[in-house]
């Protein structure tokens, strides 16, 4: 297949079809699954000009709608869940800043859309070490911070220029969250090698070690109380999930079609037209609180009551989505077991829907607590 150009300078700019064509490609190469990074995914989604994809295209982006980053996402999962899941820890950093910028007219957050738009950084995400709580140790120095942390879950380290991350700051008022974006080629910082996992093999999501790199004072984005929702967090909370599991719903999906071809090719008995309707039927869940989720976005502000809606969405996509491989597994009969068919991936894969803030015993209190009018700041 031809290279794909870049073409985010003009009307024209798809970054659904560039995926599904970058995807057929990343599917037809991709034969092994042994713990490598996929950066050559990633490299040619950033030739491809997806990484400035959710710019505004007043900022030198694609100017992609949270939906068409999202229907990107999903179609990536659908060839490879690793470079979709990568990828959208970052496209979900770059996600924040522009809805700011162009909902909230916040002009903080124009110098690092340009940078994305022109330089094509690559923005990495440390994920739930930096849920509500906060992770790792700022010491006010002069002029700034010094950090100490090491953060977990890091997709994407081994080629990521700009960490957004966080760190705790016992301040005289009480443990304060620093928020900061940190320079992956600072000499304070370290991509360990220890991604070695079940699924989700090439996300490359090694653990991040930062020792003793200053953040200075104008770095520091937000500062918030430790252990409480924030406004910042609800717009985070809001805009990230639909995204992530938009990856999730690809991988089910993918499942689904891998099953149903080799069903086909079984006796069609009861047995296997059930085990395929209810596939059918976990994956429409899957689907419609996705769609849920993003209809959620586009409804109006980020708020309490988006972070729960959401977040009974990404509950729904986690365990309708699981349910969806399951059962292709028993529709595939023997087949599917063989690693050639492309299930036992998805299958593995697919279990780190489970991971992602708000869990399910969280997320239930949450949505709990939202019917019942009582406080929700301190759930998470």
């Amino acid at each position: 297949m031809a290279q794909v150009q870049p073409i985010t300078s003009t009307k024209d700019f798809n970054p659904v079809q560039i995926a599904d064509e970058l995807g057929r490609r990343f599917a037809a190469a991709d034969v092994r699954d042994e713990d490598l990074f996929v950066a050559d995914n990633i490299k040619a989604l950033k030739e491809a000009g997806l990484v400035e994809a959710g710019v505004p295209r007043e900022l030198g982006g694609g100017g992609a709608s949270h939906a068409e980053l999202a229907e990107m996402l999903r179609v990536l999962g659908r060839y490879c869940g690793s470079t979709a899941l990568a990828f959208s820890m970052h496209t979900h950093q770059v996600a924040i800043p522009a809805w700011r910028w162009t909902h909230q007219k916040f002009a903080g957050a124009e110098p690092l859309l340009k940078r994305i738009a022109t330089e094509r950084i690559i923005l990495l995400s440390s994920g739930g070490s930096d849920w509500i709580t906060g992770s790792g140790k700022a010491e006010k120095v002069e002029g700034g911070y010094r950090i100490n942390a090491r953060k977990v879950f890091t997709s994407g380290a081994p080629l990521g220029n700009l960490l957004m991350t966080s760190a705790v700051w016992d301040s005289e008022e009480g443990p304060m969250v620093i928020h900061f974006g940190l320079p992956m080629n600072s000499p304070h910082v370290k991509v360990m090698d220890n991604w070695r996992t079940l699924g989700m093999r090439g996300t490359g999501s090694h653990d991040v070690l930062i020792e003793g790199h200053v953040v200075p004072d104008a770095a520091v984005s937000v500062t918030r109380k430790a252990g409480q929702w924030h406004p910042v967090f609800q717009i985070i909370a809001t805009l990230a999930f639909p995204l992530v599991y938009s990856v999730y719903l690809g991988i089910a999906e993918s499942a689904r079609d891998i099953a149903v071809a080799l069903a086909k090719k079984r006796h069609a008995d009861r047995n296997v037209l059930s085990l395929v309707g209810q596939m059918e039927t976990s994956l429409r869940a899957a689907q419609l609180a996705r769609n849920g989720m993003l209809a959620t976005v586009a409804s109006g502000t980020p708020s309490a009551e988006s972070v729960n809606e959401v977040m009974i969405g990404r509950h729904l996509v986690e365990r309708s989505a699981i349910r969806t491989v399951e059962l292709a597994m028993e529709a595939a009969g023997g087949a599917g077991f063989y690693r050639a068919q492309g299930l036992e991936r998805r299958f593995r894969d697919i279990q780190a829907a489970r991971y992602h803030p708000l869990q399910s015993g969280p997320q239930a209190e949450y949505a709990g607590a939202m019917a019942l009018g009582l406080p929700t700041d301190k759930i998470f």
